[in-house]
């Protein structure tokens, strides 16, 4: 028997998917219905709106038409016949016009379809129970906002019941760990359609978490002769012209603020910045610039602002107010390779921090549309291969890939249930030198132009952090948590103990609270637990005669610690980033 592959049988439980619809739906019109990662779905305009609440009826008449062995069969007709065949589908006759030619068809039972396959041979393949509908959407016409917006249903499929029942076991964790609902339940962030979407509020225990990350963050770069700057959230226009950013960027950039309705004598518009590059370039340009000064290395954690539709917009994770981990290195060509070891390097130690030891790695490469030669072209990927192999790096070619003033270093981090996250970009840049024309003197008192380097270890501090919660599922390694212990007291007569216990942490450089509330301990010990608290000391009489905590973690006893004891652990874990 020939090995179908499972991509096929995905496309053929689309069809499948419509033809059900079709049964049970009569009068509907049928868009497409592709294969796609892990299943597939089918585009409808229905007659009645269907919700998630009728997929067991769905589902259940798919079944049926699995189990009569249905055969698909292709046939090549003339484009009048087809046009015929679909003159109730406008879908289709759309589709059509685009054809030349013989048009190919799928028959499986009453259901037709245009389709150049493959498919299954009969439906005797398919595994009815290795399949599950799991989604409704509206999805526009071809993609276009100007078109009719349909009703995607999306499906997955595998191999077998098996491979089924764990992708759904992997579904509800990523459920579970779920970045917007956690940040919720942990009090960290919220977005208020009121002041904009895309736009996050920081609450107090949010803020905190942004700002141990930034603070980590910047002293590590800084004790990698890195530089801090800061500057402006706007700038003219001009400046966006001059970068290019005005041209290549502009869909992602809001509109400008026309200055002159305020004052006739402000000619120029200001812009929102998108970006922190062409700041940096201008610091760079205020001095005289030799070759003994370089690498110079410019770091700065600048809330930027893009425009994204709103129907991209995800939580921390896809925003228009974002706060971007940027450097900048500015270095001759003979310094490029060591600088890039240098920065990953430097990667690798902060990602380790966070808990991050798995990445996938690209190198994109030189694209069709290009600025500079391509004998720099080739030094510089050159370079990027260089820094990688000399780590020992397993990386993968992105062919074509780079953008057209340079190529880069993208790492995908991999969380702790295995989901790839884009977050480290390494990017060289031609472009920014030559439109600012930046220079520097060499050692025989020559200008020349400097290597730019753009880097963006952790991307932005809301997706790195919409990542964190989602890898450690809101259980943050001590160190990063916003309250790291709280102390709490078994009955009145304890309370005290309990602040002074707390209040000995503080001084140590502890995050603690005491819970001295009316509450049972139980209480406090499971309100500890779902906000995720990584210690809880409990204090009664024996740990106030004896100096002592009960502490706990992770809903597990540890049992009595001297205090000074498990102030010495805390630190030592906290330290150490255990």
């Amino acid at each position: 028997m020939v090995n179908v592959n499972l991509e096929t049988k995905r496309h053929s439980l689309a069809h499948i998917l419509a033809h059900a619809v079709q049964e049970l739906e009569p009068g509907t019109k049928f868009g497409i219905g592709p294969a796609i990662e892990n299943g597939f779905y089918y585009d409808f305009e229905l007659p009645e709106k269907i919700t998630e609440d009728d997929f067991p009826q769905i589902e259940e008449k798919m079944k049926e038409l699995i189990e009569q062995n249905l055969k698909f069969e292709q046939k090549n007709i003339s484009q009048e016949k087809a046009e015929e065949l679909f003159e109730e589908q406008p879908y289709k006759l759309e589709l059509l016009e685009d054809l030349e030619g013989k048009v190919s068809l799928y028959r499986s039972g009453e259901f037709v379809d245009l389709c150049n396959g493959p498919h299954i041979e009969t439906t005797e393949r398919l595994n009815p129970k290795a399949f599950k509908l799991t989604k409704v959407a509206g999805a526009y016409w071809k993609g276009d906002e100007d078109n009719k917006m349909l009703t995607r249903i999306y499906g997955v499929a595998f191999a077998n019941q098996q491979g089924l029942k764990d992708y759904l076991e992997f579904k509800e964790q990523a459920k579970k760990r779920d970045h917007r609902r956690l940040g919720k339940k942990l009090d960290l962030f919220h977005i208020d359609q009121e002041v904009g979407p895309g736009l996050i509020l920081w609450h107090p225990k949010g803020a905190l978490l942004k700002k141990l990350i930034s603070d980590h963050v910047l002293n590590k770069y800084q004790s990698h002769d890195y530089q801090l700057v800061s500057t402006p959230h706007i700038a003219k226009f001009g400046l966006w012209e001059k970068s290019g950013h005005a041209d290549f960027y502009k869909e992602n950039m809001f509109p400008a603020m026309p200055m002159e309705e305020l004052n006739k004598e402000e000619k120029q518009d200001y812009q929102l910045k998108p970006m922190n590059c062409p700041f940096h370039v201008s610091i760079y340009q205020q001095d005289v610039r030799s070759y003994r000064d370089l690498p110079l290395k410019y770091t700065e954690l600048g809330t930027v602002y893009r425009y994204e539709k709103s129907g991209v917009l995800h939580g921390l994770t896809r925003v228009r107010g974002l706060t971007q981990d940027d450097a900048h290195v500015f270095c001759t060509p003979q310094q490029m390779s060591e600088e890039l070891v240098k920065l990953l390097k430097l990667t690798r130690e902060v990602l380790r921090d966070f808990g991050f030891e798995q990445y996938n790695i690209t190198l994109a490469t030189q694209p069709e549309k290009y600025i500079g030669t391509d004998k720099r072209w080739e030094k510089a990927q050159n370079a990027l291969k260089y820094a990688l192999n000399e780590l020992d790096f397993d990386y993968g070619i992105e062919q074509q890939e780079g953008a057209f003033y340079g190529p880069k270093i993208d790492m995908n981090l991999e969380d702790a249930i295995g989901r790839e996250w884009q977050c480290t970009t390494i990017q060289l840049d031609f472009n920014l030198p030559e439109r600012f024309d930046m220079t520097y003197m060499d050692e025989n008192g020559n200008e020349q132009q400097p290597i730019m380097i753009h880097r963006a270890l952790l991307g932005s501090l809301e997706r790195f952090i919409g990542i964190l919660i989602e890898h450690y599922a809101g259980e943050f390694p001590t160190w990063l948590a916003p309250e790291q212990v709280w102390v709490i007291s078994v009955g009145s007569r304890h309370r005290n103990y309990a602040s002074q216990v707390a209040e000995k942490l503080e001084q140590e450089g502890i995050r603690a609270e005491a819970k001295n509330e009316n509450l049972t301990v139980s209480k406090k010990i499971r309100q500890g637990e779902v906000q995720k608290i990584p210690y809880l000391l409990v204090v009664g009489d024996d740990e106030q005669e004896q100096h002592a905590v009960r502490a706990r973690k992770e809903s597990k006893d540890l049992g009595l610690f001297d205090l000074e004891e498990f102030i010495e652990k805390i630190k030592g874990e906290i330290k150490n980033k255990d």
